[in-house]
């Protein structure tokens, strides 16, 4: 392969990070799926017959990759089972490759499709369900429940300040659910009319706890207050092992033009602008977690991390030793 033509290819792993970062790619599955299949086409282009120099470049795009998104933790799930390839020659680690990455891609598709079928079951026929951001796992989740003759109706934030909820109402329009948008303020004022809260998430920690939109911690405190509850749909990939020794996982910031014209604010020498894209809730506030594998109580999130990812403390204790 030429000196250009391995540019070329890297300025496409280059320009799926930047879409990434910048949202074009956006929720935790697409991300994973985008990270994995870019991976493949990377590998897919490597001329070398050097097993070193095969590693050298896939890790240099798996780290540009990871480094995009640092809440998402489906995405370094993601390009962890990818970059787990075996292999003693360039083709066998390639060919391996491609095959966990078409696995991982399927088997996420797949996991989304379990969620919508085993969650499903908690929403009762004429039900009304309130939702927050743009999850497709929760959308599986209502979408499912409407599939299987259930009448029931949605409540959908604006999910401000990237204005996901936009498009969820217009997705639970195409499938014929009656749905009303309101702004995320407005949450505890309608839970009154709520049967039952589903969102997605980003993450989960080892204790159980729930990153996800900016949002649904208020969304939860109202929901624990109205006795109203809350499931999670989460595939396994999105639990983070490095939680199990309590590392925090990291809130992104994003930048304050999503927020205020920069133009405004540029004359007000005493304000400052904060835009957290995630907040955390509490294990206490979340009823049940849907996963492929099964619904769990968010206490056994540390089950998943040590069974179905196949870690478990003493990984990430070598980890992080050999990190330093």
């Amino acid at each position: 392969m030429t000196f250009c033509v391995l540019v070329a290819e890297m300025d496409k792993i280059i320009d799926v990070a930047k879409r990434i970062r910048n949202m074009e790619i956006r929720g935790a599955g697409t991300i994973a799926r985008a990270a994995a299949q870019a991976l493949k086409d990377y590998a897919l282009v490597q001329e070398t017959t050097n097993k070193l120099e095969f590693d050298s470049q896939l890790s240099g795009a798996a780290e540009i990759l990871v480094s995009t998104r640092p809440t998402a933790v489906s995405l370094p799930n993601a390009v962890r089972i990818v970059m787990a390839y075996k292999g003693g020659s360039v083709d066998e680690a390639r060919s391996d490759l491609v095959r966990l990455a078409d696995e991982f891609i399927s088997t996420s598709k797949e996991a989304t499709r379990r969620i919508g079928l085993i969650g499903s079951q908690r929403i009762g026929n004429g039900d009304t369900i309130m939702t927050h951001c743009n999850s497709q796992a929760a959308l599986s989740v209502i979408a499912e429940a409407h599939r299987s003759g259930k009448n029931i109706k949605v409540i959908a934030t604006e999910s401000r300040p990237r204005l996901q909820g936009h498009l969820t109402i217009q997705q639970l329009n195409e499938l014929g659910i009656e749905t009303t948008l309101i702004v995320d303020s407005a949450v505890r004022y309608f839970m009154k009319d709520v049967d039952l809260v589903v969102v997605g998430a980003d993450a989960v920690t080892a204790n159980g706890s729930v990153i996800n939109k900016i949002g649904t911690s208020q969304l939860a405190l109202a929901a624990h207050e109205s006795r109203t509850n809350l499931i999670v749909a989460a595939e396994t990939y999105k639990f983070s092992p490095r939680t199990l020794l309590g590392e925090m996982v990291e809130i992104e910031e994003r930048d304050l033009g999503e927020v205020i014209d920069p133009e405004k604010l540029s004359g007000m020498k005493h304000v400052k602008v904060k835009n957290p894209a995630f907040d955390v809730t509490p294990s206490s506030y979340i009823d049940l977690i849907c996963t492929e594998v099964g619904a769990i109580s968010p206490e056994m999130s540390y089950i998943i991390i040590r069974d179905i990812l196949g870690w478990d403390v003493r990984d990430m204790q070598e980890i992080i030793e050999n990190s330093k």
